[in-house]
């Protein structure tokens, strides 16, 4: 019952030659970089034309052809989906099911994301997404909860207030983190380059924010979950979240009988605990997620966020700036 992998099929490239390509049922959009804010127009053409290539980002001699021709949902993930709203009713018309990962932090006044949009725009933005696909599609992410000797975590909490005042009627679910700097080398030393003093969260602060939260939960009435932590949080009323979702997708998505198929949802058989058989075996030991496939490439996301893992420098995505991608079938060479 275990997964084993996708299916495989022979795809044409442009130039008229052929090409193995795996053909994943879920596509992650992505966890790299920020494909619905950078390369909407990218991944819409590359929608039409079928595939995707993907470079291996530990070994640039590894390349994957990744298909479309089985997806059945794609789950996005963006801190300002707003370029890729106008592309939407295309992929409608593929008939293939989407969900979308909304970072919504608030850190304008630290400059801790200095290219994403200001915050009204971003919750406009949220609203007009909402108001579109409904709430069940549209996740409020505040993600990573960061302390630094400006943000503490009282700040924190005003901080989430604010966006979950503006918020709240239009999602169900609040995901939050604990940035976990201390596990990755270049997030710290791009903290340092820009003279960003952090503080790790001891389990007691955890427990402080989740609790604060809770209380304030009672006026929001949101379903609160964190991301891929170690740590505990049940007596909290916090559960550990799914991002690639099963459940959601079982509840959201019930008539996409391929979807159902693949997820082996019976609708008479009760699974309290989800499908471990499906497992991302590729994510954290503390992370829920499904199995997915993602499409995106380090190094691309020009938000240029101080606390981001998946850009190695300021240096190395400027490095990309020039070059334009709609037209190629990979995001970066």
């Amino acid at each position: 019952m275990a997964f084993h992998g996708w299916d495989k099929e022979k795809i044409t490239l442009a130039d008229g030659t052929k090409a193995n390509a795996i053909c994943p049922v879920i596509i992650s959009a992505s966890r790299a970089t920020d494909i619905p804010a950078f390369f909407a127009k990218w991944f819409r053409n590359r929608l039409h034309a079928g595939y995707v290539r993907r470079i291996n980002p530990f070994n640039a001699n590894q390349t994957q052809y990744v298909s479309f021709s089985k997806t059945r949902i794609i789950v996005f993930w963006s801190k300002n989906p707003k370029p890729l709203i106008q592309y939407l009713p295309e992929i409608n018309e593929k008939g293939i099911n989407y969900y979308f990962q909304f970072t919504l932090n608030n850190y304008d006044e630290e400059g801790l994301e200095p290219n994403v949009p200001p915050l009204a725009q971003r919750v406009e933005t949220f609203k007009m997404l909402s108001e579109k696909l409904g709430r069940k599609r549209v996740i409020w992410r505040f993600d990573p909860l960061i302390l630094t000797d400006t943000i503490s975590v009282d700040c924190l909490i005003d901080r989430i207030s604010t966006v979950a005042t503006l918020v709240h009627q239009y999602t169900e679910q609040l995901v939050i983190s604990f940035a976990d700097i201390k596990i990755y080398k270049k997030v710290q030393t791009n903290l340092a380059r820009q003279h960003i003093d952090y503080h790790d969260f001891t389990p007691e602060l955890m427990l402080e924010v989740v609790r604060r939260l809770q209380f304030m939960n009672l006026k929001w009435g949101l379903k609160i979950s964190t991301c891929a932590e170690g740590i505990d949080l049940g007596t909290c009323g916090i559960e550990h979240n799914r991002c690639i979702d099963d459940r959601l997708m079982i509840e959201t998505f019930p008539e996409d009988q391929n979807l159902m198929d693949f997820l082996k949802y019976q609708p008479d058989i009760f699974q309290s605990s989800g499908r471990p058989y499906l497992k991302d075996k590729g994510q954290r030991k503390a992370c829920g997620c499904i199995v997915s496939k993602d499409i995106g490439m380090y190094d691309t996301c020009h938000h240029l966020c101080a606390y981001c893992y998946a850009n190695t420098s300021r240096e190395a995505v400027e490095n990309n700036l020039q070059k334009h991608y709609d037209d190629s079938d990979i995001i970066v060479y």
